[in-house]
């Protein structure tokens, strides 16, 4: 029986790209050159294995370490990939004091490398990819929970309009536009029927929670979604926006709580550690210390928000489902992934139960 490998093992350092994943770094070193202010060559590419979406690459030049981010090629799904939006947030992010990247610059011509990509500063710390954060000290696992709830925080309270990300999405009915987005990316994607998924495509746009407040919203905020100082429980920089936008910031403090409903696995999930022994705060402290540091007094009932959030994921992986099939999906965990789509539909089928479908 072979060893289950870790998260660390599966997702921290890089790769030498192979076959359709390598690009031309004569053509990148030359844009480089031209864009990225100070940039100095020679450079080399190495392939992030973490991450799966946006193919992630390590530039090590002569002027510093950046990071690449690509659009996968082959045929994506519209409004998916958008490696533009991801730059304009992170951009406007960083110019406000939000812990997000420094960005270099943004390439919208496929000559250069195959596919749109931007250029951001390599930030230096560390991804906590296990939830349990194996043999850190319980007082440095609460911080670090703390830290990621007061960024989210933050986040939550950047003035849309003073960063120039007024436009950045619509106002209003964010999770009826979400269900809507994610029931449509499913339909494109799917590959077999199944009657859940069908249901609650019918029960969540019926059953909307009211928005009250528009922020910017991250749409993938967990603990493996951020790097965190090397020494302290800190977070220099929130990573992957590629399914950012305008809309109710309850989307992200739900699914960052998402954690307490997961199993751990060597994963971001929290539901079977011994939290108290570890130090891990306890659900109602985060949601104390959310509404404390936004001005709420509550959140709305978690059921709906926990039916919604496993929904989307359902139907988040089953395009990655239909890209494994189709071939073009761009991590070796693609096939893992797309196996999880049943169980998510069943969770979300769970949440609905209890919040009344």
């Amino acid at each position: 029986m072979t060893e289950a490998i870790t998260a660390d093992e599966a997702f921290v350092g890089t790769v030498e790209p192979e076959g359709a994943d390598r690009l031309d770094e004569g053509r990148l070193a030359e844009w480089m050159q031209a864009n990225v202010a100070g940039f100095e060559g020679p450079l080399h590419l190495t392939k992030f294995k973490g991450g799966q979406s946006n193919p992630t690459y390590k530039v090590e030049a002569k002027s510093g370490k950046y990071v690449l981010r690509r659009k996968p090629f082959g045929p994506l799904l519209p409004s998916a990939h958008a490696v533009d939006r991801e730059y304009k947030v992170q951009n406007a992010l960083n110019q406000a004091g939000f812990p997000a990247a420094r960005q270099f610059g943004l390439c919208t011509d496929d000559s250069v490398v195959g596919s749109w990509f931007y250029i951001m500063d390599l930030v230096d710390g560390k991804t906590i990819w296990d939830g349990a954060m194996p043999g850190a000290e319980p007082a440095y696992r609460r911080q670090t929970y703390l830290a990621m709830i007061d960024t989210l925080a933050a986040l939550h309270t950047v003035d849309v309009e003073a960063a120039g990300l007024s436009d950045f999405g619509k106002p209003g009915n964010y999770f009826g536009r979400q269900v809507d987005r994610w029931t449509k990316q499913y339909k494109l994607s799917e590959t077999e029927h199944m009657p859940d998924m069908e249901r609650l495509i019918e029960w969540l746009p019926a059953t909307l929670p009211e928005q009250t407040r528009t922020s910017v919203v991250h749409g993938d905020y967990r603990i493996d979604n951020m790097i965190f100082a090397h020494d302290e429980p800190k977070v220099l920089a929130v990573l992957d926006w590629e399914l950012s936008t305008l809309g109710d910031p309850l989307g992200d403090f739900s699914y960052v709580c998402m954690a307490y409903v997961t199993e751990n696995a060597g994963r971001s999930g929290v539901q079977d550690l011994d939290r108290k022994a570890l130090g891990i705060p306890e659900l109602e402290e985060l949601v104390e210390r959310y509404c404390g540091a936004t001005g709420r007094s509550s959140v709305p009932d978690m059921n709906w928000l926990f039916a919604y959030n496993f929904f989307r994921l359902a139907g988040i992986l089953q395009g990655i489902k239909k890209r494994v099939i189709d071939g073009t999906a761009s991590s070796a965990h693609a096939k893992a992934q797309s196996d999880r789509v049943q169980p998510l539909v069943d969770r979300a089928s769970e949440y609905a139960k209890l919040a009344g479908m």
